[in-house]
């Protein structure tokens, strides 16, 4: 009987030390599907629900995807996915990395790739006209690192709006495996700080904004509780700010 118990609780413990390394794995590949866009030409679309506007369609040499439930309300726009099909006869080991600017699904897919990306997934031209044949594929992906040389995190001020009555922008370049979850900005002078609205996708905005050079600041947010930092950019945003400019923040997050 002694024996039948232990050998029970070995079992258990085991059994529950896997549960707790799949639920664990950050780096492990999920299965899914991946379709194209099949209207648009080989980069992706420049009016995505993220608010990228041209930049979502071309950013990363256009390797860019749709998703749906990694959407996520907005918070996932700007993350990047390692995704590959997991058919041997056309598709690469290494896949494509691609950037989420875009929400939608189609044939329960979790991406709709650019037609640039979806064909970089196979192993050679041939392979890749097969999948664009077939336009439906079986996948594995996993979250990576956005990597973007030479690139700071850049603010683009939205064409609506309006200094000094409405202020919206979307963040560029957002390197490193980590989400922006929240946005303040801050009066350089006296350091009154307000924080700011996602009206959609990745886009932030506020009324009556504060006035002068301000300071952005930007929370960072990993996969594990806890996981938090606020990063404060060197550059700040002028008091003059013009929507459809843009500003180099002058930092990079690449964690």
């Amino acid at each position: 009987m002694a024996l039948y118990l232990f050998c029970a609780f070995l079992v258990s413990t085991l059994v529950f030390m896997q549960t707790l390394a799949d639920t664990s794995c950050t780096d492990c590949f999920i299965h899914s599907r991946a379709a194209y866009y099949p209207n648009s030409d080989e980069h992706g679309t420049d009016v995505g629900a993220c608010g990228f506007g041209s930049f979502g369609a071309t950013v990363n040499g256009g390797d860019v995807s749709a998703a749906s439930s990694l959407y996520r309300n907005g918070v996932g726009c700007g993350a990047c996915y390692q995704v590959r099909c997991t058919n041997s006869a056309y598709c690469s080991n290494n896949g494509v990395t691609a950037v989420i600017t875009d929400q939608g699904s189609s044939h329960n897919t979790d991406f709709i790739l650019s037609k640039h990306a979806f064909i970089r997934m196979a192993q050679t031209t041939d392979a890749a006209a097969s999948l664009l044949a077939l336009g439906v594929v079986d996948i594995e992906y996993r979250r990576v690192s956005c990597s973007y040389p030479d690139k700071n995190i850049t603010i683009k001020i939205d064409e609506s709006s309006n200094n000094p009555y409405y202020l919206a922008f979307v963040i560029w370049y957002q390197q490193g495996r980590r989400d922006i979850t929240a946005v303040q900005l801050c009066e350089t002078q006296n350091f009154v700080c307000k924080l700011l609205d996602r009206s959609h996708g990745a886009v932030w905005t506020t009324a009556s904004p504060p006035s002068g050079p301000l300071s952005l600041r930007m929370l960072f947010s990993g996969e594990e509780e806890g996981d938090e930092t606020w990063v404060v950019p060197v550059n700040n945003i002028p008091g003059d700010w013009k929507a459809g400019e843009t500003y180099d923040s002058g930092v990079q997050v690449n964690q």
